[in-house]
């Protein structure tokens, strides 16, 4: 007989653990704030042909003079293409400058500096409130989803699920100092619909347990759903996670920056899936029905 997990007789437990780890993140977003990229704060984006393949750390040893915080990518069919994003803004001199460095280790011609621009504070200001907006949006689309679907509990059982994703995802990144940039904001959105998915699969499981199930046995009836889809959901998440993992550890600069937030992301998803959302409604629930039965 399969073993069966009291997790709805242990919800105060994961209750509090969320709560503590909702005010760790929390505080540290008001305290550190975020460490934001070129995409929010502006800076310097420079294109270099480099005609063959290179190294960071050899890159860094020119580019630290200007910028030690700069991020270092591959572009170009063959990645032989240098891309420097700093989030200093560079003048004219200084680019020149920094390409005479190239030059000079490297033998580029002048038609090597293939590009560079610059970001301004206002484009990046503008950039955050539009992903603020997306975000928020993105959610308010899911609570009409599974409302719509299911009830308007679902949809908020699972909203307040999301929230503890996106907060325990900001968090880390606040609490490491870890950069944030566009692909990020990718990685929140993706991490919406990852999270979304496993919950409606518990609620759908509610939904269709509920004939079987005396209103007295709300209990019996929210934990066998969660333990009839727990497997399904961890198995499908450490699948995912084996594969970004290992995208993460070959990939280069570019796909690390959109890997990790969906590795914090989908490992948090899993979490208040099975232990929050679903122990939320069950509370809620059995509110309904006490307020009802007096």
């Amino acid at each position: 007989m399969k073993k069966k997990f009291n997790i709805i007789g242990k919800r105060k437990f994961f209750f509090i653990f969320s709560t503590i780890l909702m005010i760790i993140c929390i505080g540290s977003l008001l305290i550190n704030g975020l460490n934001y990229g070129i995409d929010f704060k502006g800076g310097t984006i420079i294109q270099i042909e480099m005609h063959q393949t290179f190294k960071t750390d050899e890159i860094r040893e020119i580019t630290d003079t200007f910028d030690d915080s700069a991020d270092i990518t591959y572009a170009g069919e063959e990645q032989t293409q240098l891309m420097i994003n700093t989030q200093e803004s560079l003048n004219e001199e200084q680019i020149e400058s920094l390409f005479s460095k190239f030059q000079e280790k490297y033998d580029l011609k002048g038609k090597d500096l293939l590009s560079s621009e610059k970001v301004s504070a206002t484009i990046g200001d503008e950039f955050k409130t539009q992903s603020i907006l997306a975000s928020v949006i993105a959610v308010l689309l899911i609570l009409v989803y599974i409302t719509f679907r299911f009830e308007f509990l679902f949809g908020f059982s699972a909203v307040l699920a999301l929230a503890h994703d996106l907060i325990a995802v900001l968090g880390a990144y606040s609490i490491f100092g870890v950069e944030v940039n566009s692909p990020f904001i990718a990685a929140m959105l993706t991490i919406l619909g990852f999270s979304v998915n496993d919950t409606i699969v518990i609620f759908d499981r509610i939904r269709e347990n509920r004939r079987k199930y005396k209103k007295s046995q709300l209990f019996e009836l929210t934990n066998d759903s969660v333990n009839q889809t727990m497997g399904r959901s961890i198995n499908t998440t450490l699948c995912v996670l084996l594969a970004i993992i290992s995208l993460y550890l070959m990939g280069v600069q570019s796909i690390q920056d959109f890997i990790l937030p969906l590795i914090i992301g989908f490992i948090s998803g899993s979490y208040s899936t099975i232990f929050i959302a679903s122990s939320f409604w069950y509370v809620v629930q059995e509110k309904r029905q006490a307020a009802k039965a007096h």
